[in-house]
C-alpha cells in the first residue's frame, strides 16, 4: 500500500498535465499513487495522460462535473496514509512530498504539513514570490485573515482528517481550497515547511480568474469560518481588507481590460473601508490608483504598453 495518495483533477489540460504529471513522478518520494481524474475532457488530455508509463499511474474518467466533485471522486479512490492534490496546470519541486512528510512524522500532533509557493507564467518562467507566511500550531485565525497555503496544490494531509470533514464542499464555485483549510484548521494543527516547493501558474482562463465569483463566494467561506469561533469585529475587518486587497490585484494582473480595471477600482475602495490605515499610505494609493485609470482609459494594448513604460522609468528613477 502506497504512503501517498496525490490526486490531480483535470479537465482540458492538455498544454500542461505531462509537465505536472512528471513533477510528481520524479518526486525524491516514491511510495506514492498518482490518481487522475479526468473530468469530462473534449481535448487531447486522455490520450497524453494514458501514453505515460508508470505503475503508480491511475486515470479515472467521468463527465465533466468540476474541481470539487473530483477531488472528492480522487479521495475516495486514495488508499495512502496522507494525500495531497495537485491542480493541472501546477508544479512541485522534486522534494515536495519527502519534505512535508518527514516533517508530519516529526510532528505527530500535526495533520497538515504546508511550503510556500511563487507564481510562474503560462511558459513556467518565474512571475512573483508568494507570501512565505509561516505559522504553526492552531493557526486558524491567522488562516482566517489570510490564506496563507495560497493554493489547492499545496499542503500534504493526513487523510483519515480530510475524509472526518467530508471532503471538499462540492456547493462552492471557488475558494474550495481557502474552505478546506479552513475547516482542517478548525480541528487540527498544522506545521510549515519553510521551503518554496509550489509552483502555480498564472493563466487568464484559471478558476480565480472569475473575480466576481470569488467575491461571492470569498465573502460565504469567511463569513462562515468567522461564525465557527468568537472573533472580535476587527479580525473581521482585517480578514474582508486582505480578501479585497487579494481581489484588487487579480483584477490589476495581465491580460488587462475596462471591466478589470473597473473591478479593481471597486475592490480597492472595499479594502480602504475595511482597512483606513491604507488611506495614509499616499504613495501606495496613488500608484495603484494611476494603474487602474491607465487600464479603464486605454484599450488593452496602449494601456499594456503604457504601463510598461511607466514601470521601467519608475526602476531607473528609483536605481539612479
Amino acid at each position: 500500500m502506497p504512503k501517498i495518495s496525490v490526486v490531480i483533477p483535470v479537465y482540458n489540460g492538455e498544454k500542461t498535465i505531462q509537465v505536472t504529471i512528471k513533477s510528481v513522478l520524479k518526486q525524491t518520494y516514491t511510495d506514492l499513487e498518482l490518481i487522475v481524474i479526468n473530468d469530462g475532457s473534449t481535448d487531447s488530455t486522455l490520450e497524453i495522460i494514458s501514453k505515460i508509463n508508470d505503475s503508480r499511474l491511475k486515470i479515472f474518467s467521468f463527465e465533466n462535473a468540476g474541481g470539487n466533485v473530483s477531488r472528492n471522486r480522487g479521495l475516495k479512490y486514495a488508499v495512502g496514509d496522507f494525500v495531497s492534490f495537485l491542480d493541472a496546470d501546477d508544479i512541485w519541486t522534486p522534494d515536495k512530498l519527502e519534505s512535508q512528510l518527514q516533517t508530519l512524522q516529526q510532528n505527530p500532533d500535526c495533520k497538515v504539513a504546508y511550503s510556500w509557493t511563487d507564481y510562474i507564467d503560462a511558459h513556467g518562467k518565474f512571475l512573483v514570490s508568494g507570501r512565505h507566511f509561516t505559522a504553526n500550531g492552531d493557526v486558524y485565525e491567522q488562516l482566517l485573515i489570510n490564506n496563507f497555503l495560497e493554493n489547492g496544490s499545496n499542503p500534504l494531509i493526513c487523510r483519515e482528517a480530510i475524509t472526518e470533514l467530508g471532503g471538499f464542499d462540492e456547493s462552492l464555485s471557488a475558494a474550495q481550497d481557502w474552505d478546506m483549510y479552513l475547516r482542517l484548521a478548525d480541528k487540527f494543527n498544522f506545521v510549515c515547511v519553510p521551503s518554496v516547493q509550489i509552483l502555480y501558474r498564472v493563466s487568464a482562463n484559471s478558476l480565480s480568474a472569475n473575480l466576481a465569483r470569488q467575491e461571492k463566494v470569498g465573502l460565504q467561506v469567511l463569513e462562515r469560518a468567522y461564525k465557527a469561533r468568537s472573533f472580535d469585529k476587527q479580525i473581521w475587518h482585517k480578514a474582508s481588507a486582505n480578501l479585497y486587497n487579494y481581489l484588487t490585484c487579480k483584477a490589476l494582473q495581465q491580460p488587462f481590460s475596462r471591466n478589470k480595471g473597473r473591478s479593481a477600482a471597486v475592490f480597492l475602495w472595499k479594502y480602504f473601508i475595511n482597512d483606513h490605515s491604507r488611506f495614509k499610505q499616499i504613495k501606495f494609493t496613488l500608484k495603484l490608483l494611476l494603474k487602474i485609470s491607465v487600464i479603464i482609459v486605454f484599450p488593452a494594448a496602449i494601456s499594456t504598453a503604457l504601463l510598461a513604460r511607466i514601470k521601467t522609468g519608475y526602476r531607473t528613477i528609483k536605481s539612479n
